[in-house]
């Protein structure tokens, strides 16, 4: 080898020496990330055309198996007029025409729950409705407590999404793909916007089990995971009882002195491995192991319910005591947003309500109605409603028409997607207005549609984020919570 031929293979680049070099790139942004999250975050809003904030956390609320929202919001006086009669069109292949009779034109998905039946009646509610608030807004009887705060709340009812099975609807919901593998919405709030306290993760999830179906719709870590996002990123899961999270408190007869040393010495073999392999989960698992150790602190504060006034354990009610319920978590949610925690998802399982919808119904709205309304006045109270997103709804919606006979009235409904109600509250929404309406038996909407995509793009907009410009490249492409679709919806934003 001559030596010209010997100074070029010297100053050359093998594969192997180039993706260990971008991999240190990318493990050393997440060391940064770690070490100094604000900055982060501010270098991400100096790449970004942000907006100017109106929230600084969110609140999401999420129902878990579909509310049926002709029996909570939708109120379609129709139903009792047009009830067991057929709800679906006839068409006729040799006129190419639909019939008369009817309301809908059968032209969209139906499940294998219902698509068999050959009957599709009309349902009416088996609750009665009432107008609420200065806005007007229709509620069913079966939220007293949700119709009190209903000038706080802005009602969607034009909601629509992709998926019409659970999974991927959830999915779709939580991370802006009906596939896993994603990051969850919270996640990339992480990303994007830092963490306002070291001591506690920027994002926690918290999951009851309701009365009306127990035991239905699980979830899983999935969605609230980091997807390709570095892993400080994922969501935290808070658990009922004497250990909120797992594996986080110290052995028996060990000390606080003697815990710290243990972490810093694995943190220590940890940057040696990483100067060897510059792999990036190096650094998050250092991340992680520093934050449960300030964790052991924190989260027993803030679970720690005793310091709470009489008044506000009554205002969220008896079972805001017993860990694990809904109204437990709602306020332990509200303890953990004061505390600088930036998305605080909650999961309440158990409305999938196929049938035995007229006995399970009621028992959910228990579950959850006087906690909901409870959280929004106590964060109205403290002030923190302004700059705190709150928001209400499920996967999809429920069929106007009966799975199975209507009977009195509809004791099932199957999964709709096309249209469905969500409501929001503080934060930069418009309070006290109804957006979006349905057709007149509630199966389709006919004014101002709002997309999934439109849903998160304006819950980001309204945290001070532009949803086109929060991307994380990965695998040669350009990934953003809402795909390439989405916008802001205008109209619901203060």
């Amino acid at each position: 080898m001559n030596d010209h031929a010997l100074d070029s293979y010297k100053h050359a680049i093998t594969r192997r020496h180039l993706l260990r070099a971008g991999s240190t790139g990318i493990g050393s942004l997440a060391l940064h990330s770690m070490l100094a999250p604000d900055a982060l975050a501010a270098d991400v809003v100096r790449r970004s055309p942000h907006y100017a904030p109106k929230a600084k956390r969110i609140i999401f609320l999420f129902m878990n198996g579909a509310p049926s929202q002709q029996d909570l919001f939708d109120y379609k006086p129709k139903l009792d007029e047009f009830h067991g009669k057929e709800l679906f069109k006839k068409y006729d292949s040799k006129s190419k025409s639909w019939s008369k009779e009817g309301f809908v034109e059968k032209n969209q998905r139906l499940t294998g729950m219902t698509s068999g039946q050959r009957s599709f009646p009309v349902a009416r509610s088996n609750w009665k409705f009432k107008q609420h608030g200065e806005g007007g807004a229709w509620i069913s009887e079966l939220l007293p407590y949700t119709a009190r705060v209903a000038d706080d709340l802005c009602f969607v009812k034009s909601m629509h999404t992709e998926a019409i099975n659970h999974d991927p609807a959830v999915t779709f919901f939580q991370t802006g793909h009906q596939q896993p593998g994603r990051p969850s919405f919270g996640a990339w709030m992480s990303y994007g916007l830092g963490n306002e306290n070291s001591d506690l993760p920027a994002f926690c999830v918290l999951i009851s089990n309701g009365t009306g179906r127990p035991g239905s719709q699980p979830v899983y870590t999935k969605l609230w995971s980091s997807g390709f996002l570095p892993g400080v990123h994922q969501g935290v899961q808070l658990r009922g009882g004497k250990a909120p999270v797992l594996y986080l408190n110290s052995q028996p007869g060990e000390s606080v002195e003697s815990r710290r040393r243990m972490i810093g010495r694995i943190g220590d073999l940890n940057r040696m491995q990483y100067e060897t392999f510059g792999d990036p989960e190096i650094v998050t698992r250092i991340a992680q192991y520093e934050m449960a150790f300030r964790m052991q602190m924190s989260v027993p504060e803030a679970t720690d319910l005793s310091g709470e006034p009489q008044s506000i354990l009554d205002l969220y009610g008896p079972e805001c005591r017993v860990p694990g319920k809904f109204a437990a978590n709602a306020l332990l949610a509200r303890r953990l947003a004061e505390r600088g925690v930036r998305f605080v998802q909650l999961y309440h399982r158990g409305w999938d309500q196929h049938g035995g919808l007229i006995g399970a119904l009621p028992k959910q709205c228990k579950d959850t109605d006087q906690a909901c309304a409870a959280l929004i006045t106590d964060l109205k109270q403290r002030g923190m409603l302004e700059d705190t997103l709150v928001i209400w709804g499920g996967e999809f919606g429920r069929t106007t028409y009966s799975q199975g006979g209507a009977g009195k009235a509809a004791n099932g409904r199957d999964h709709h997607p096309r249209c469905f109600t969500y409501w929001m509250a503080g934060g930069g929404i418009r309070p006290g207005i109804t957006h979006g309406q349905t057709d007149e038996v509630g199966y389709n909407i006919v004014k101002d549609p709002v997309h999934v995509h439109d849903f998160q793009a304006t819950a980001m907009h309204l945290m001070g984020i532009d949803h086109e410009r929060l991307v994380f490249k990965y695998q040669g492409r350009r990934f953003r919570l809402t795909d390439v679709h989405g916008k802001v919806v205008a109209p619901i934003v203060t």
